[in-house]
């Protein structure tokens, strides 16, 4: 009698649980190139989500520019780096290093200072928006890694910049 009651009790139990099983919802596609697969750039090549090509991909520009012996951010600017934290939040995993560059004008030391300050102006953007400072280091390269090899204003202005690298 022990041994059927309790198999009756087994039974109710099994029963009751197949009532409680949920049927999984239908496949539906992830949100694009975020759902972790590789996608096709369009050249044949593949392109991994939160790589540096998918960062380049995705956000509005790897680099910001400044006004001449400025490092405050205007608001296209802040606009690129809208996108960047927003991308980097994505993709809690990834590190980067933004790099300062001042142009030719001035002197090694000055402009190493102020590349460093746009650097950090960049950086300290990203962290307000709510990306991990830790995940962000700075370097500058003053005037040491021009873009452009010009002595004019065109030239200048595209040197007057901070970089952000994806190192991971």
């Amino acid at each position: 009698m022990a041994r059927t009651k309790s198999g009756f009790l087994l039974a109710a139990a099994l029963i009751a649980l197949a009532g409680c099983t949920k049927t999984p919802p239908p496949d539906v596609p992830g949100p694009g190139p975020d759902n972790g697969t590789v996608v096709d750039n369009g050249g044949g090549d593949t392109i991994r989500p939160g790589s540096a090509e998918d960062f380049k991909r995705s956000v509005m520009s790897d680099t910001v520019h400044f006004a001449y012996d400025q490092y405050d951010l205007d608001a296209q600017a802040r606009a690129i780096l809208d996108t960047q934290a927003q991308w980097l939040l994505r993709y809690p995993s990834v590190r980067v290093t933004i790099e300062g560059h001042c142009d030719e004008r001035g002197t090694r030391e000055y402009n190493l200072a102020l590349g460093d300050r746009r650097a950090n102006a960049a950086k300290n953007y990203l962290a307000a928006r709510g990306v991990a400072p830790g995940r962000i280091t700075t370097i500058s390269y003053g005037k040491e890694r021009p873009l452009a090899l010009s002595s004019d204003e065109a030239s200048w202005a595209q040197n007057r910049r901070a970089v952000t690298i994806v190192i991971s």
